[in-house]
């Protein structure tokens, strides 16, 4: 499953690990925050290194749906439910700059960028409200939305709200380019070292899965979901799957759409370099781990698609993992017993784009001495009673998860081998075991997630064992796919 993003022969190369050299700053993740990051920092004349579990663009940056936008679903209204106008406002005008910094980063750059309308719509009468409230929220929140009765789509719909001249952009055409701008100010980025713990005293210093180690006066995280569990954010942050599509299919520009309730809708065009066009559909978002068939997902957007663009032919599947925080602000600055010397961005909610570069502005301007104005009012927020109540019941699920995974591996027999492309858990012996067949290989791996416990799930599109507690994933064999774990399953019979 590899995205059309990634579906390339000129990702950016790794430099040597800068074992011995004296660094002011690491970053972890070669996504948009990590590199965004660093180039800010090596512009600022800053030794900066990249450190990067696979390679630039692996996880999230390069699987979106890249739409730079400032409505986003119905966002805003989601936070206004949670937080003060005050915060939402600083949530508005953080992603505005990060958008017009991504916009003007790309025209120095000869990154393409198309212009397009966004719109949040109403798939369903009783959607109508909703979408109501978002267009409320943006305009009480400077934004200059329009509300249209009906919307000119080629699907059903009741009306929504619609922002004009937002972007779109293809992100790793953006990845490359940010990776050539570190290399030229001075930065290295490192690829194929995944960090698995970090000094707790003393200067920063990173441990890496195959026995190196680096050291820097600063550490960024800046990899989806924390790698370091010191701030106990997988306990605030909800891991959200989604899935996307693209299709050979000659069109005009059009707008990027995204429906307001569930299941999701997401829509935009991807003009090519040889003036053919595609389309991206995407959706079905759901809890990591917690589907009961990701194939059954994706095939629902198929059917989805086949129905209103006839004629779309399918080129490229794939998906994407992104984090909620409770009350739908990201959570930027200091990572909490970090001595002041580690610093985190996490909880996107899929709208990484501006999100990303408001993220790497905000980090980078407080590790220079100069905070930006917005990062005040989201950095002291406090949580409410609706933010609270959003916690509870994570945690609440993860739970009844942990204890749902137990029984039902209690209660199998040792899986037998099972036939390809499936995957099974069940008792064998004292622990869970899984066994999976992937392109005729079959392995046998403990169910267990390395980063707190939980059993494992298979998932059938994407053949990897994900942990329904806070969205660690790994390979059929046990390796590292997505955080917050950071070690390999253990082997069945170790």
């Amino acid at each position: 499953m590899t995205s059309l993003w990634l579906d390339r022969t000129d990702l950016p190369a790794s430099d040597p690990l800068p074992v011995d050299e004296h660094l002011d700053d690491i970053v972890v993740g070669a996504g948009l925050t990590g590199l965004t990051t660093a180039l800010l920092l090596a512009r600022a004349g800053r030794r900066v290194a990249v450190i990067e579990a696979r390679h630039v663009g692996a996880v999230t940056t390069g699987n979106t749906t890249a739409k730079l936008s400032l409505l986003q679903g119905t966002k805003l209204s989601t936070i206004l439910q949670k937080q003060s106008h005050n915060v939402a406002q600083a949530y508005v005008d953080g992603n505005l700059e990060g958008q017009k910094w991504l916009v003007r980063f790309c025209a120095d750059h000869d990154v393409p960028v198309q212009t397009r309308d966004a719109i949040t719509y109403a798939a369903q009468p009783q959607q109508v409200a909703t979408v109501r409230k978002e267009h409320d929220a943006a305009r009480s929140l400077g934004l200059d939305v329009q509300w249209h009765d009906s919307l000119d789509l080629p699907f059903p719909n009741h009306g929504g709200v619609m922002l004009a001249e937002q972007y779109q952009f293809d992100p790793l055409d953006v990845l490359i380019a940010l990776a050539r701008q570190v290399r030229e100010h001075g930065g290295t980025i490192h690829e194929g070292h995944r960090v698995v713990s970090a000094s707790k005293t003393g200067r920063p210093t990173l441990h890496l899965d195959g026995g190196a180690q680096v050291s820097a006066d600063e550490v960024v995280l800046a990899t989806g979901t924390p790698i370091l569990d010191r701030g106990l954010y997988f306990a605030k942050l909800e891991p959200m799957r989604s899935y996307a599509l693209a299709f050979d299919f000659a069109t005009t520009p059009m707008p990027m759409a995204l429906s307001a309730g569930t299941p999701s809708r997401s829509v935009r065009d991807i003009p090519r370099t040889d003036g053919a066009t595609k389309l991206m559909v995407g959706g079905n978002g759901h809890t990591v781990g917690r589907a009961d068939s990701e194939a059954q997902l994706v095939d629902e957007l198929r059917e989805w698609t086949a129905t209103y663009y006839p004629g779309a032919v399918e080129t490229h599947v794939w998906s994407a993992q992104d984090y909620q925080s409770h009350d739908g602000i990201p959570y930027v600055g200091y990572l909490p017993r970090g001595g002041g010397k580690f610093h985190v961005a996490t909880g996107f909610d899929k709208w990484g784009m501006s999100n990303a570069v408001a993220a790497a502005r905000n980090l980078t301007s407080s590790l220079l001495g100069e905070p930006v104005s917005w990062s005040k009012p989201m950095s002291r927020r406090i949580t409410r009673p609706a933010g609270a109540a959003k916690i509870a019941e994570l945690n609440l699920a993860v739970g009844v998860h942990l204890a749902k995974g137990l029984v039902s591996a209690e209660l199998k027999e040792a899986p037998d081998t099972p036939p390809e492309g499936e995957g099974r858990v069940g008792r064998d012996g004292v622990l869970p075991t899984g066994v999976s067949t992937v392109d005729g290989r079959t392995c046998a791996v403990r169910a267990v997630c390395t980063h707190l416990g939980g059993i494992l799930s298979w998932n059938d599109q994407e053949k990897s064992w994900d942990c329904p507690l806070h969205g660690s994933r790994f390979s059929p064999d046990g390796e590292v796919l997505e955080g917050p774990a950071t070690r390999a399953l253990h082997q069945a019979g170790d």
